[in-house]
């Protein structure tokens, strides 16, 4: 019965992460389509450094959530592991 319960707690944890993860991804997606709005040069005034400043950002926002996925994947059990790699 111990292990059936385990797989079943996997599993609604599964549907949770999927669920919340989905809708926040999307929620990226749109605000991405918003900001593609402000392209339109009739409305707005920006310059190329503007451009590359907001996707500079954007860009290290992404790479740091990944870096924690990442991390969080690469976590060992027990004590852990020495290394001077960050």
């Amino acid at each position: 019965m111990q292990i059936k319960y385990s797989i079943m707690e996997e599993s609604s944890k599964r549907k949770r992460f999927t669920k919340v993860a989905t809708n926040r991804v999307q929620k990226i997606i749109n605000y991405l389509d918003l900001l593609q709005n402000c392209s339109n040069r009739n409305n707005y005034e920006y310059d190329e450094e503007d451009v590359n400043h907001m996707f500079d950002e954007i860009t290290k926002a992404i790479r740091d959530a990944k870096a924690v996925y990442t991390n969080e994947l690469n976590k060992t059990t027990g004590k852990g592991s020495f290394s001077f790699n960050k």
